[in-house]
């Protein structure tokens, strides 16, 4: 009986230690991804902010500007792209609008974001655009990949349509969570007028017509949660400029929008709460789980060898009777 239990012992563990590695190396992948039909709201805003007024074509002081980013996972364009690409894609149609003090909308710009669910690379097909323009990106958008590393990342540039390296600068701690801190500088660089204008009649065609050129810098902020991949914060130090605008404003160099913009509070909140239940997902499969059948396999191992060590003892001698003395 000890025999048997013990080789019914190390069968389970054996079993133990062909689960640790394929949880991490071969469920993992195929389990951690960004679900198709991912729907997210989250709202920044620049209080206080400049902002051009269109109607006197000058730039005023404002309360707050306020900016709606919609992310809508596009289930139908993520399996036409699938069937060619021969893995698993994510397309994200995103809309990012912005209102002024009054609610009235000053831009808004779409995106269509496609790539890999597990990764987050980019899938190249037809469709990936911004701003109705097609684009081929390179590097990351809007999230990191699962298990974030310590290092630089490409990130793309949804104004100047070019990617460029988020510099990784250090371990953070952001509302009691272990975070990662990512920065990026664009330069000013000219970059094409929005194609929806906030005064009709206004047309980007018309404005290039007039000679003016729109630049735009920007110092951007990531906090990153390493093992989701996703940011718990962001922010963004925004300048916008019209320039050569003489000739039809009066003056060389007009600022469109100038602020600081930051996550609103309650969405920082949501996307926090978000993450740490995503956390543990990804955790359970990379790393609890694994490591947990590894000490359960070594367990069992050491007690079907101690089993086994005692089936193979010799069983004692029966005692023998002492001889009757002669008489």
């Amino acid at each position: 009986m000890r025999r048997r239990a013990s080789l019914v012992l190390l069968a389970l563990a054996v079993f133990c230690v062909a689960m640790a590695p394929t949880l991490r190396w071969y469920a993992f992948p195929r389990l951690a991804k960004i679900p198709p039909n991912q729907y997210q709201e989250t709202v920044l805003e620049a209080k206080p902010a400049t902002l051009l007024n269109y109607s006197t074509l000058k730039s005023e002081k404002v309360d707050k500007i306020t900016i709606i980013q919609t992310l809508k996972g596009n289930v139908e364009e993520s399996r036409r792209i699938e069937r060619d690409a021969g893995r698993d894609v994510v397309v994200w149609d995103v809309l990012a609008h912005i209102t002024g003090p009054d609610g009235k909308m000053v831009s808004q710009v779409p995106e269509r974001y496609i790539f890999d669910a597990h990764t987050q690379d980019p899938v190249h097909a037809t469709g990936e655009s911004v701003d109705g323009d097609a684009v081929r990106r390179e590097g990351i958008e809007f999230k990191w990949p699962f298990l974030t590393e310590k290092r630089d990342y490409q990130y793309f540039d949804a104004q100047t349509r070019t990617s460029a390296p988020i510099h990784y600068k250090g371990t953070r701690t952001f509302r009691g969570m272990e975070v990662y801190y990512f920065e990026q500088t664009i330069p000013w660089t000219e970059v094409p007028m929005p194609k929806t204008m906030p005064v009709k009649g206004i047309t980007p065609k018309l404005l290039a017509d007039s000679g003016l050129t729109r630049w735009y810098t920007t110092k951007r902020m990531f906090w990153i949660e390493p093992v989701t991949g996703a940011p718990v914060n962001g922010e963004e130090i925004h300048k916008e400029e019209l320039r050569n605008a003489k000739a039809l404003m009066g003056r060389d160099t007009l600022t469109v929008f100038e602020g600081h913009v930051k996550m609103r509070e309650d969405y920082i909140e949501s996307v926090g709460e978000m993450v740490a239940s995503n956390r543990l997902t990804v955790l359970l499969l990379v790393s609890y789980l694994p490591w947990s059948l590894t000490f359960l396999a070594l367990l069992l191992l050491a007690l079907a060898l101690w089993l086994e060590a005692r089936s193979r003892r010799p069983a004692p001698e029966p005692a023998t009777a002492p001889l009757t003395p002669p008489v």
